[in-house]
């Protein structure tokens, strides 16, 4: 198992496992984001090689100087996606991920990693405390549509 930094070379294997966490969202829309991930000095995403040279897992990262929940200084490392095929799972790659989403926020002047999943992604939810995550907040987020005639 390798982990390598994405280029564009990598572009459409990354694409794939991203479009396996964000199903509802379109091809064209995932493309245009991880563009932006690629040209941008704050964000940077990674895929894991198996020993055959496949990807088979991704994760993104960010540097988020906004408010991050229970964070105690900024920036904060921040992961903004995390997957690994299904096959793959419970063999300790998502917490080499997480290793190594630590390693470079250390190296980007960070001292908390942070990440969130959906309240009803519990299987996600059980990585995140396994591998060392601390529950922080619950957020139930609401929208209402606004005319001129409210």
């Amino acid at each position: 198992m390798k982990i390598v930094k994405v280029t564009q070379d990598d572009f459409n294997e990354w694409l794939e496992l991203t479009l396996k966490l964000w199903p509802d969202e379109s091809r064209e829309e995932r493309q245009i984001s991880l563009t932006k991930i690629l040209q941008s000095p704050r964000e940077a995403g990674f895929i894991v090689r198996s020993s055959d040279g496949g990807a088979i897992a991704f994760m993104n990262l960010s540097l988020r100087y906004d408010y991050v929940p229970g964070a105690t200084q900024s920036p904060v490392a921040y992961v903004e996606g995390i997957y690994v095929k299904d096959e793959y799972r419970k063999q300790g790659v998502g917490t080499s991920l997480i290793q190594y989403a630590q390693k470079w926020g250390l190296e980007n002047g960070c001292v908390e990693l942070a990440s969130d999943a959906l309240l009803e992604n519990t299987a996600s939810y059980d990585f995140h405390t396994k591998v060392g995550f601390q529950e922080v907040e619950r957020v139930v987020t609401f929208i209402k549509q606004i005319t001129s005639s409210d």
